[in-house]
């Protein structure tokens, strides 16, 4: 249960800031959960974020974790763009896949 709730968090967060295309931290995204508690490097949170983009994708929406990046260089981690293949995105290029998905994002949520 609280796992659902804390999805249910960060998809108002995540929904909230695709309007603004404004990305968020993994720490500052993890700081504002509080159904469950986790650390930016926790893998859990990777799962969390995982499971958020995968029920996205199934509801034929843009990846919505594509808004959540690093600190030190505002991109997201390579589970992003392993997740986003397993989910049958092809792509060469992580960058303009990316770019392509935060694209998508702005127009879902505007």
């Amino acid at each position: 249960m609280a796992w659902k709730k804390a999805k249910d968090e960060a998809l108002i967060i995540l929904r909230q800031r695709a309007k603004r295309c404004d990305p968020i931290t993994y720490s500052e995204l993890a700081s504002k959960i509080s159904a469950v508690q986790m650390e930016p490097h926790d893998p859990r949170l990777a799962h969390f974020l995982g499971e958020l983009s995968t029920d996205e994708h199934e509801g034929g929406r843009p990846l919505i974790t594509a808004l959540v990046v690093h600190k030190h260089d505002l991109q997201p981690g390579k589970g992003f763009f392993d997740l986003s293949r397993s989910l049958g995105y092809s792509f060469v290029d992580e960058i303009e896949f990316w770019s392509e998905q935060l694209d998508r994002l702005r127009a879902q949520w505007k």
